[in-house]
């Protein structure tokens, strides 16, 4: 068994294996070079294979740089010497702009055949590979190498060695097909088979002997050492689209490539790699010329076409619709399985696969705007950190409406204070909520007892000023739309029901066991209320009563238009989400809508 050596980056040449048998692999000698070769100039050696070599020369005639490729051993017998030539002839009658020109033909001085090619300057598929590289110039390179492997077929030559360290990839654009020292003319015999042991292959070498090929890119007939047509290279081509789109090798390599493609079980680009989204189009005819069966596959000019109506845009359309019924398919079983997450991925993908399709359109619709009855963790904890924030924004909103009691300290030396004593612990208590809520604001997880009670005091000591009657009820309701948000009661609504009516009943209770002084009396005339921190002597009290009155209704008004204004802001921003999200519905099923 011989091996082909990969040649350097930049790469310069074409090499070549041949089938040798182990007595002259063990008797091969390298070759002396000389330093000129009829009008050739020799340089260095710039790749060796497993029977030939490529010296990097100089042509003297034409004033131009050139690659010559010789024979390695000094005395090889005749079939290899035919072998040789035979590579020369089959290279030179591929006249294509990706298949390196074979400029002449000759012997040299011990009557050794060699013969020229143009010299190369680039790198290999396999380094770019190895080293990533964009998307579209790969498929680009691909689609110029099927057209030259097409070219081979028509002339009835099949490649049989095809993998990315023979595609060049040059510095202009350029890109050649390599090595052709296995080719086969297709209806002559093969190579004869010296049944040679594969049992150490190094990763991505040619093998020989038996085979003829590289394991991972061998199909599975020429694996099992059958006769080969071009449907050989068709799957060598599919191996190398599958690792320009996955970005890792069909096959494993070395030895295991063996067992892999003989499974007759080969995977598709997207399904190994699912996280790179390859297109299904490309994914598609990758698996096509991976067939087991070598009829199945088609040809390089058909292979090559397809990557190039993707390149162009024109995208396969029934594919891609058939691949969109199959994700709206498994959209639905989701849904129905429970599990949304799963089923809006489908349906999504399944609308950007056929963006006409009305069913996956309404299907993505209903399950983004119809909440689940069930929420999932990630739903439950995202409402969760929103409602904390709306939480904090009410506090400090409270906390605000709270401190605004100050601003009637001025119009204390107006007004004729009764008791001191009770103003002083409105004050307080007022001032106590409102830190309390800065807090809340801050550092969210008041207990709701506290926020409960707090504000029943607070309702309380405020009776005081005109009695439960006239701004008690008043400041009690704003209180309880404040507290009725709290998320801690988003499904107790009686807490805040039963809040309210305390907070209203309290006082006069209170003031009729006689724990609080009475400020309200039935008479003739109808309810008579009077405060009991202002006695009332003048009409400066009933003035700052009425300047009170009214700031208290402002500020419970600008309180409810606060939370209103920012109600009406989220439904607004839920049509408009809405609104948009019915654009992703074809025009047909927009009108249907929009008639109804």
């Amino acid at each position: 068994m011989t091996t082909d050596d990969p040649p350097p980056t930049p790469a310069l040449a074409d090499t070549a294996v041949d089938v040798t048998d182990s007595a002259t692999t063990t008797a091969r000698t390298e070759r002396v070079s000389s330093s000129a070769l009829g009008g050739y100039v020799l340089a260095d050696v710039i790749g060796r294979g497993g029977m030939g070599e490529v010296v990097a020369a100089h042509d003297q005639r034409l004033e131009r740089e050139v690659a010559i490729k010789r024979m390695r051993d000094a005395h090889p017998d005749r079939e290899a010497i035919a072998r040789f030539v035979r590579e020369a002839k089959i290279q030179a009658r591929l006249d294509h702009p990706a298949i390196v020109p074979v400029h002449e033909l000759g012997t040299d001085e011990a009557g050794l055949p060699y013969f020229t090619m143009k010299r190369l300057a680039g790198t290999t598929l396999a380094d770019r590979l190895k080293h990533g590289g964009k998307l579209q110039p790969l498929l680009r390179a691909f689609v110029d190498a099927c057209f030259a492997i097409e070219l081979a077929h028509t002339r009835g030559v099949v490649h049989r060695d095809l993998k990315p360290a023979n595609i060049m990839l040059g510095d202009y654009g350029d890109v050649y097909v390599l090595d052709w020292g296995v080719a086969r003319l297709v209806g002559t015999a093969p190579a004869p088979s010296l049944h040679l042991p594969l049992d150490s292959l190094p990763p991505n070498e040619t093998a020989t002997g038996t085979l003829l090929g590289t394991p991972g890119y061998m199909a599975p007939e020429q694996m099992r050492g059958e006769a080969v047509g071009t449907a050989a290279d068709i799957y060598a081509l599919g191996a190398i689209l599958f690792e320009i789109l996955a970005g890792e090798a069909l096959h494993p390599p070395g030895n295991a490539a063996f067992a892999s493609t003989l499974s007759d079980q080969p995977t598709s680009p997207a399904a190994r790699r699912p996280d790179r989204a390859i297109a299904p189009e490309l994914d598609r005819a990758c698996a096509e010329a991976l067939a087991p069966d070598p009829a199945a596959r088609p040809t390089a000019r058909a292979l090559a076409e397809r990557v190039q109506r993707y390149l162009d845009g024109d995208r396969d359309l029934e594919q891609r619709r058939r691949l969109a019924d199959e994700h709206l398919a498994a959209a639905r079983a989701a849904l129905a399985g429970g599990d949304r997450a799963e089923a809006i991925y489908r349906g999504g993908r399944a609308l950007a696969l056929d963006p006409e399709s009305a069913d996956a359109a309404e299907l993505v619709m209903s399950l983004i705007v119809e909440p689940p009855e069930v929420l999932p963790p990630e739903i439950e904890a995202e409402l969760e950190a929103a409602e904390v924030k709306l939480d904090q924004i009410r506090a400090r909103r409270g906390a605000w409406s709270y401190l605004m009691i100050w601003l009637l300290v001025p119009l204390f030396p107006l007004l004729h204070v009764a008791s001191w004593g009770s103003l002083i612990a409105l004050f307080a208590v007022i001032t106590t909520m409102s830190v309390i809520a800065l807090i809340d604001a801050r550092h969210e997880g008041m207990p709701l007892w506290l926020v409960l009670f707090g504000n029943l005091a607070v309702v309380t000591l405020f009776s005081r000023v005109a009695g439960p009657f006239v701004l008690s009820p008043l400041l009690a309701c704003g209180v309880a739309l404040a507290v009725g948000t709290q998320r801690q009661l988003a499904d107790k609504a009686w807490v805040s029901i039963v809040w309210l009516v305390v907070a209203i009943v309290l006082p006069i209770v209170l003031e009729v066991v006689g724990v609080l002084d009475r400020t309200w009396d039935m008479v003739p005339e109808g309810l008579v209320s009077h405060g009991t921190i202002f006695d009332g002597r003048s009409a400066t009290d009933a003035l700052g009563i009425t300047i009170g009155t009214v700031a208290l209704a402002i500020v419970v008004g600008l309180y409810t238009l606060s939370m209103s204004s920012a109600r009406r802001l989220a439904q607004r921003e839920s049509h408009i989400q809405a609104w948009h999200l019915g654009k992703l519905l074809p025009k047909k099923r927009l009108q249907q809508s929009a008639s109804l």
